[in-house]
């Protein structure tokens, strides 16, 4: 083998790794499903349940509350648990598609606790 031959195959090798990675990669993307949000569980209102947007619970941050976790207030809704205070004008504010309360929150990190989303049910009068 001559050394011309000899150096121009030795530049295919690391094309052809290259070409394989791509392709690799490019079916992985093509074969994994897409990310969705996860699913609140199925109410009297929504019995089979509904799903949470994936901007307020990218990574199973929401879920349902229980009696006495949101309270409503004249200054807004008052999460029990971290005192956080939500106005009801906040854009995190939405209405809840099954009429329960869903609390959705960051867990871990420097805003553990904090409020993504909050789904509050219609507001009594």
């Amino acid at each position: 083998m001559s050394a011309a031959t000899f150096r121009s195959a030795r530049a295919v090798q690391p094309a052809g790794r290259l070409m394989f990675s791509l392709f690799a990669v490019g079916m992985i993307a093509i074969l994994t499903p897409a990310a969705f949000a996860h699913d609140a569980k199925p109410t009297a209102g929504k019995p089979q349940g509904w799903s949470y947007p994936f901007a307020c619970c990218a990574n199973y941050d929401c879920r349902a509350t229980h009696t006495g976790e949101v309270l409503e207030k004249p200054e807004g809704y008052v999460i029990a648990g971290t005192g956080e205070v939500v106005p009801m004008t906040d854009k995190r504010v939405k209405d809840s598609p099954d009429g329960e309360f869903h609390w959705c929150a960051h867990q871990a990190g420097l805003d553990a606790g904090k409020t993504i989303c909050l789904f509050v049910p219609p507001r009594s009068f």
